[in-house]
């Protein structure tokens, strides 16, 4: 599938005639190097993995250790703690946005983002049945895989991505209403449920 062709640099954003010269470029006027674009994909996948263990070991620790969830549930503080760190992830993604290209601080701002995430998911999954759980996790993984999967494929290909923008609007509407029809489905169900009782 990624074979391999003598005299075709697949990172370069050519349209793929690049052995004869007569290559189309996606990017004009591109200057970095495939080393150069490599080394930004591998560190952007060591974060996201080091986003997501952190995410799966918190999680974990939130629904292992009861005390946690029944502290944010039983007590007014721990609730003003959860409302806080639910409400933390937008807070930083304030000052994320200043400092994306400043070093140091740019990590530590992901990092309390993705610590504020974590626990976020973990009161999630301590309420949440593990087969819904599972669902999620499998979901995810098949949506990452294939999209990576189709990266590779489009950068070898010589594709590119601008078309998608209307198909990810639309996604993204279907998404929202589709998670307000749940909600309201879910608490008339809850409702029902209320009256019956």
């Amino acid at each position: 599938m990624f074979g391999y062709q003598k005299g075709l640099d697949v990172e370069a954003g050519t349209s793929g005639a690049a052995a004869t010269g007569g290559a189309r470029q996606l990017y004009p006027g591109m200057q970095e190097s495939p080393e150069l674009r490599w080394a930004l994909i591998r560190k952007i996948y060591v974060i996201l993995s080091l986003q997501l263990l952190l995410t799966a070991v918190v999680a974990a620790v939130v629904v292992k250790v009861r005390a946690i969830p029944h502290f944010f549930t039983t007590t007014s503080a721990g609730l003003g703690l959860y409302i806080f760190l639910i409400i933390l992830p937008f807070i930083v993604l304030c000052p994320l946005y200043f400092y994306h290209e400043k070093h140091p601080v740019n990590l530590i701002l992901l990092g309390l983002f993705t610590v504020a995430i974590s626990f976020a998911v973990g009161m999630t999954c301590a309420f949440t049945s593990g087969k819904v759980i599972l669902e999620s996790a499998i979901l995810t993984t098949v949506v990452v895989l294939s999209l990576t999967a189709y990266t590779f494929w489009a950068v070898n290909r010589g594709k590119d991505f601008s078309f998608l923008g209307p198909f990810l609007f639309a996604a993204i509407i279907v998404l929202l209403v589709f998670a307000l029809i749940q909600a309201r489905d879910l608490s008339l169900k809850h409702h029902c449920v209320l009256y019956v009782m």
